[in-house]
């Protein structure tokens, strides 16, 4: 059986690792052939692909970035639709799809399941937002990349006695602040999950100050505050028509200096969190991904993707997965929240 495989959608430490599971195992233990469709849906619309031997991918699992490439194109616009796709499936004798992306491009795969196309997909998202697994890989790796940033920043906020507020990703929920903020030992956590007023913010970082320490925020870019409708974004729509997010806690800061006379600082980690190795947990939970997506492709388990349940790797129709988003629970807030201020 000939597969291909693509990355699609945002980069991620961890794409190299589900690639090389997949096909050391597909080789191994199958004698599949393997082909990647070169940056995403790019490759898949225009049949641009390149062959992927076993000698490929050795070493390549503590690599970060992707291989093949990825982009944000939408493989329904632009020329592609599942005939021009089925076309160049058939041309270059690829067999099936193994689709590695987050809800844009598994819901993608959705509608070309739905057309007829053999594909199984492996979640990735840094945002751990994907409701039908327990954790995605990638996240692990985010949340210690912005849990040593905000490490660094608290000890200059120490230094010059201000307060500091980092914003790290999180478009619609809080997983990566609420795991980073409470490593960090923030003194308050702001999420899309929960609407907190400025008046709230203010006497958190009133209270961390009177005790003498440097106040730490962190913030999700996708948090409202209580007197805003819709999250911040001043850089347009990407290719899905979804607000690019970023710039929260550059509003906040001047609020909040203004509001308690306290220095104020802005740091927005963006796309630091996606880069560099990834870690071992996500180089191993990637990995299993990947083999896993091999048994589904033996299977014929079409139109599903594989899951983190436990500790265990099950198989889940891409409907479950977006069926809805996995939003921090308010139990698990309460619980941060204990620790503001």
């Amino acid at each position: 059986m000939k597969i291909g495989i693509l990355t699609s959608g945002g980069d991620c430490p961890g794409l190299n690792a589900v690639i090389r599971g997949a096909v050391l195992k597909g080789i191994a233990i199958h004698g599949h052939e393997f082909v990647g469709f070169l940056d995403g849906w790019r490759g898949v619309v225009e049949g641009d692909i390149i062959d992927i031997p076993r000698t490929m991918v050795r070493g390549i699992a503590k690599q970060g970035g992707t291989i093949l490439g990825t982009s944000r194109t939408n493989p329904f616009e632009n020329g592609g639709g599942p005939e021009v796709i089925k076309a160049h499936m058939d041309r270059l004798g690829i067999d099936a799809i193994i689709a590695i992306g987050g809800e844009g491009t598994l819901a993608a795969a959705k509608r070309l399941t739905d057309a007829g196309l053999k594909i199984v997909g492996v979640p990735k998202t840094v945002d751990n937002d994907l409701d039908a697994t327990d954790y995605t890989f990638g996240f692990d790796t985010a949340v210690q990349i912005a849990t040593e940033a905000i490490d660094r920043l608290r000890t200059t906020g120490e230094s010059h006695h201000r307060c500091m507020i980092a914003e790290v990703m999180g478009r619609h929920v809080g997983w990566i602040a609420l795991h980073a903020g409470m490593a960090a030992g923030a003194h308050a956590i702001l999420i899309p999950e929960q609407k907190v007023s400025i008046d709230q913010i203010t006497e958190w970082v009133k209270e961390a100050h009177a005790r003498g320490r440097a106040p730490l925020v962190v913030v999700a870019e996708g948090f409202v505050p209580e007197h805003m409708e819709t999250p911040h974004s001043e850089r347009g729509l990407d290719t899905f028509g979804r607000p690019r997010l970023g710039g929260i806690a550059d509003q906040l800061a001047p609020e909040l200096e203004a509001r308690t006379g306290i220095e104020t600082r802005a740091t927005i980690l963006g796309h630091i969190q996606r880069g560099g190795v990834p870690s071992a947990f996500d180089r191993v939970l990637a990995t299993r991904l990947g083999m896993a997506a091999i048994d589904s492709v033996v299977e014929g388990y079409w139109g599903t993707m594989v899951a983190l349940k436990g500790t265990d790797i099950e198989h889940v129709g891409f409907q479950e997965a977006l069926g809805q988003l996995k939003t921090v629970p308010q139990k698990r807030y309460d619980e941060a929240a204990v620790l503001f201020g």
